[in-house]
């Protein structure tokens, strides 16, 4: 599945203090993520929250691994 972040992901300061969330939802992709580091599977993370689809879990890991390749000059 071919996903990308920018399709799925939003940041705007009136919602969630500009905190990156999925677009249409007040679900931070940082939630998502930490539902990932803990073992959740995607089909456990849709129970949780309904609205999700699999399409935005993986736009999550999307902005996650494009936050990873971010490089700052030393």
């Amino acid at each position: 599945m071919n996903v990308t972040w920018k399709d799925h992901v939003v940041s705007t300061p009136d919602v969630l203090r500009g905190k990156p969330r999925i677009k249409g939802t007040r679900i931070p992709v940082s939630l998502v993520l930490g539902y990932l580091a803990s073992g959740s599977s995607h089909e456990e993370i849709i129970r949780e929250f309904p609205d999700l689809t699999p399409e935005q879990i993986m736009a999550c890991l999307d902005y996650a691994r494009e936050l990873a390749e971010f490089e700052v000059a030393v």
